[in-house]
């Protein structure tokens, strides 16, 4: 995948979102890409993707911490909500749109708890 189709599936879930604000490009090279969205609970995700050598990640970011992420460095792994700091495999690659289900159904979970 090239960044430019990339990036351009990443604003089009966001826009889509309900969640989510405007997308921002952070950084960008001629083999990656830096992205960052804000999101309505003031946090934010963090998103970058590497051409060269198909690495992506995904981060969930609240008070500067990663609460939730996932990523393909040494295979697809997640970072769960209930202990970020570890790495649990998964089956197959996580795309942003599956990344942003999970987030909305964590908060929709908090959201019934309150």
């Amino acid at each position: 995948m090239t960044i430019e189709s990339f990036q351009h599936e990443i604003f089009l879930r966001a826009l889509n979102s309900p969640i989510c604000g405007i997308p921002v490009v952070r950084r960008i090279t001629p083999t990656s890409v830096n992205l960052r969205i804000p999101l309505r609970f003031e946090n934010f995700v963090d998103i970058f993707y590497n051409e060269e050598t198909s690495t992506t990640a995904y981060a969930l970011i609240e008070k500067g911490k990663r609460i939730f992420g996932a990523d393909n460095t040494g295979g697809w792994h997640i970072h769960p909500f209930d202990a970020p700091e570890q790495h649990l495999p998964i089956d197959k690659p996580m795309s942003f749109d599956d990344f942003l289900l999970l987030i909305e159904k964590h908060y929709n979970e908090l959201s019934k708890k309150e």
